[in-house]
C-alpha cells in the first residue's frame, strides 16, 4: 500500500516541485488548503502525521499497482488506454436540446441523465467566474446544461466531492481531468480506513486531457488581446488547427499554440494518462467527425449508464472506426512515453526503496513503455 504522509510532507514532495495542478483534492476536507485563481495553498501550518490532503493527493506517493488493483482488480499493465471494455462513438440525443453543451454533448447527456433518474444525487462540476474555473455541486439535472462548456485550465473540482461527502449526499458523481480522476481513486479507496473519511463517489466520468493551463498565467495573457468578462466559449479545434479559440460577445480570436504552451503548468507533463484511465466511463473529441465524442466505457457502472442512457434517447450511439481506435491508442502511447521520460529525468519515480517519489511504477511496465 502506498505511503500516507500530512501536510508537511505534501508541501514538500508537491508543492515545493511546483506538482501541485490545483485539482482540489485537498480543499474543503479541513480549513488549512484554500483555492484561489487555480493555486492551491496552505494557510495555516498542521501537525497530523497523516491526513486525506496527501493521501487524496495526485501528484504524491501515487502507487499505480496498487491504486489500479484496489480499483479495477489488476495490476498497472501501462496499456495506452488503460482499462477498455467498450469504444464507441456518442453525442447527445433527442431528450436534450441542442446548442448549449460542447462537442457532442455526451458528457452533459450523460450527467443529465444519471442525474434525472437518481443514479446520483449530487454532481461535482466545474463552472467559470470571470474566466476563473470554480467547483460547482449540482444536485438538480436542469442545471447540469449550464455548466457544459470546456474550460481548458486546472480547476478545483475535487473540493465538491468533498463538499457534497460533508454535507450527506450518498451518491456524487463527478466529472474530471485524468488527475483528478487519480485523485478520485484515492478518495474510493479510503486508504486511512475511517469510515468518516469515506466518500460516496457512485460515478467518476473522465475527460481526455493532454494538458490543462495555468488561469493566472492565461487571464494575463487574454487581458492584453480581449476584454475577457465578454468570454463566452473557448476550445482547442482537433489537428491541423494549432490555436486557442475564443469566443466572446465581440467576435471570435484565435490565440497561437506558441503563446499558450508557455502557460501549461510543468506537472502537466509527468502526467502518463491521456484519457482519464480510472473513471467509469471516459469521453473526449471524436477527431474528423464533428458534433461526436469519443466514449470509452471501463466500468460495469459505466457501461450500464451508457446503455441506459442510449435506450432513454439521451445520447444516440454508433461504431467507433478501428482505425480512429489505433490513432488514439498511438497518442495514449506516445503521451506515457513523454511523461515517463520526464518524471525519469526529473527523479520523480520510483518503484522501490523509500525515497517519496511522485509515481511509482513496476519496472517490467517502465521497461514496456520505453519499449527496452
Amino acid at each position: 500500500m502506498p505511503r500516507i504522509m500530512g501536510s508537511r510532507e505534501l508541501l514538500a514532495d508537491v508543492h515545493e516541485r511546483d506538482l501541485c495542478i490545483g485539482c482540489g483534492a485537498c480543499v474543503d476536507i479541513c480549513p488549512y488548503f484554500k483555492n484561489h485563481k487555480g493555486k492551491t495553498a496552505q494557510l495555516f501550518p498542521c501537525t497530523l502525521e497523516q491526513g486525506r490532503c496527501y493521501a487524496y493527493c495526485p501528484k504524491a506517493e501515487v502507487d499505480l499497482d496498487a491504486l489500479y488493483q484496489a480499483t479495477q482488480g489488476a495490476p498497472y499493465s501501462g496499456s495506452p488506454l488503460g482499462d477498455v471494455r467498450q469504444v464507441l462513438a456518442a453525442r447527445a440525443g433527442g431528450q436534450l436540446k441542442t446548442g448549449g453543451f460542447q462537442s457532442g454533448g455526451t458528457v452533459t447527456a450523460l450527467l443529465t441523465f444519471a442525474l434525472k433518474t437518481g443514479i446520483i444525487d449530487a454532481a461535482a462540476l466545474t463552472d467559470h467566474k470571470a474566466l476563473i474555473p470554480i467547483p460547482r455541486l449540482v444536485t438538480h439535472w436542469k442545471d447540469v446544461a449550464q455548466y457544459s462548456t470546456s474550460k481548458f485550465m486546472a480547476a478545483p473540482t475535487l473540493s465538491s466531492v468533498n463538499m457534497a461527502a460533508r454535507q450527506g449526499y450518498r451518491s456524487i458523481g463527478l466529472v474530471g481531468t485524468p488527475c483528478q480522476m487519480v485523485a478520485a481513486a484515492q478518495m474510493r479507496v479510503n486508504s486511512l480506513g475511517k469510515e468518516a473519511h469515506r466518500v460516496p463517489l457512485s460515478l467518476a466520468v473522465g475527460l481526455f486531457c493532454n494538458w490543462a493551463l495555468d488561469t493566472r498565467h492565461l487571464i494575463d495573457v487574454l487581458s492584453q488581446k480581449l476584454d475577457i468578462s465578454r468570454i463566452t466559449r473557448m476550445d482547442i479545434p482537433p489537428p491541423p488547427a494549432n490555436a486557442l479559440v475564443v469566443d466572446t460577445e465581440n467576435g471570435r480570436v484565435e490565440i497561437s499554440f506558441s503563446e499558450i504552451k508557455p502557460l501549461i503548468p510543468h506537472t502537466c507533463f509527468i502526467c502518463t494518462d491521456m484519457t482519464a484511465e480510472l473513471a467509469d466511463v471516459s469521453v473526449g473529441m471524436f477527431e474528423g467527425r464533428p458534433g461526436w465524442n469519443t466514449v470509452i466505457v471501463r466500468s460495469e457502472t459505466g457501461g450500464e449508464l451508457v446503455e441506459r442512457a442510449a435506450r432513454q434517447g439521451f445520447i444516440e450511439t454508433a461504431n467507433f472506426p478501428a482505425e480512429n481506435l489505433q490513432h488514439l491508442a498511438r497518442a495514449g502511447a506516445d503521451k506515457k512515453e513523454r511523461a515517463l521520460r520526464t518524471l525519469i529525468r526529473r527523479k520523480l519515480i520510483n518503484n522501490q526503496g523509500d525515497e517519496r517519489a511522485a509515481v511509482r511504477m513496476p519496472q517490467d511496465v517502465i521497461d514496456r513503455i520505453l519499449k527496452k
